[in-house]
């Protein structure tokens, strides 16, 4: 295998068509690329070339979370704790403190949940260097169940003081994120997903962190989406074009500092939002753009997620069916919330 290249198994893209053989973004036209835990990993190994500072901690998840590559490039600077997810952000907050940018990786859940609290003393307090990567995000990783789903991560980064969050919608939106956050002086929170998921931009995507990507302009409502739920979010659009609804969509990768000119923006000039996440229903993406909205420009609103529970183990199609993470699900919100302008 070349250096920094990284294969996901043969056929694993398969797990997110669903049985009428659409995946989020084929009605919108886009193709099925790659995973976004890939695009970080090879940009990681890319990175760690040309900044000798850079470190990995891990436990013992290297494989899965696609920081694998970067430790055999770089042997000398990848730690393995083994499944010690707590004792993993203690020692990233230990080489923070000596001038290492440590990149500390493991799954969403194990990451912020277990070790939420060694996050919060030896990281975000002391305002610790510290790129947090939580891979495996989201129900749609499908079959392992929802003692791996994190889908509360989010709401728990962001309740971090000075912890920025985000979560890109494609390979080409984690490259630059994965670069952002190396460069972002502070406290990171990088969220990113296993399975393979649409190509919503090319390599020369202009990305900021707090700066939301318009993708689509429209004047009849607002989708502001991440993550995955982006493809989705444009399908959506495509689907009510065709009603005549003309409808923006905001591709909001940064949750926190999330785009409040944006939001802002997308209400006072569409008049309804609706938000799309692979979240729980509370303090995720939803929470901080209503939060931002109520503040400065009041409109009807709507929201995409998880909702209130915990998912169960079963395939990624058919989860993100049930649970309601589907372009059509958008397309209803978007017609109640226009409803009520």
């Amino acid at each position: 295998m070349p250096a920094c290249s990284i294969e996901t198994p043969a056929g694993f893209g398969g797990l997110f068509r669903r049985k009428t053989t659409m995946y989020l973004g084929e009605t919108a036209g886009l193709t099925l690329g790659k995973a976004t835990r890939d695009a970080f990993g090879e940009t990681l190994c890319e990175l760690g070339g040309k900044r000798p500072e850079i470190v990995t901690v891990d436990a013992d998840v290297g494989n899965s979370t696609r920081t694998e590559p970067f430790a055999l490039e770089h042997p000398g600077r990848a730690f393995n704790v083994g499944i010690a997810e707590s004792n993993m952000v203690s020692i990233a907050g230990g080489l923070a403190a000596c001038g290492k940018i440590p990149v500390v990786a493991s799954f969403a859940c194990f990451l912020l949940d277990n070790a939420f609290d060694q996050i919060r003393m030896s990281v975000a307090f002391p305002e610790m260097n510290v790129k947090l990567v939580g891979s495996h995000a989201g129900i749609s990783i499908g079959e392992d169940g929802p003692s791996q789903m994190g889908i509360e991560d989010v709401a728990l980064a962001c309740s971090l003081p000075g912890v920025t969050v985000v979560v890109p919608s494609d390979a080409a939106c984690t490259a630059a994120a994965t670069r952002a956050v190396i460069e972002h002086q502070g406290p990171t929170y990088l969220r990113v997903g296993r399975g393979k998921v649409a190509d919503i931009y090319t390599d020369g995507i202009e990305f900021e962190l707090g700066k939301a990507i318009t993708l689509r302009d429209g004047g009849h409502a607002t989708i502001i989406a991440n993550g995955l739920m982006v493809a989705g979010a444009l399908d959506a659009a495509a689907t009510l074009a065709e009603e005549g609804h003309d409808v923006r969509v905001l591709d909001m990768h940064t949750v926190k500092p999330v785009d409040e000119a944006a939001v802002a923006a997308a209400a006072r000039e569409t008049g309804a939002i609706v938000v799309a996440e692979e979240h729980l229903h509370h303090g995720g993406l939803g929470s901080v753009v209503a939060q931002t909205a109520a503040a400065l420009a009041p409109v009807p609103m709507e929201f995409v997620d998880v909702g209130d529970v915990y998912a169960e183990s079963g395939d990624p199609a058919g989860l993100l069916e049930k649970y309601g993470l589907t372009s059509e699900r958008i397309v209803e919100a978007v017609r109640r919330v226009v409803g009520r302008k």
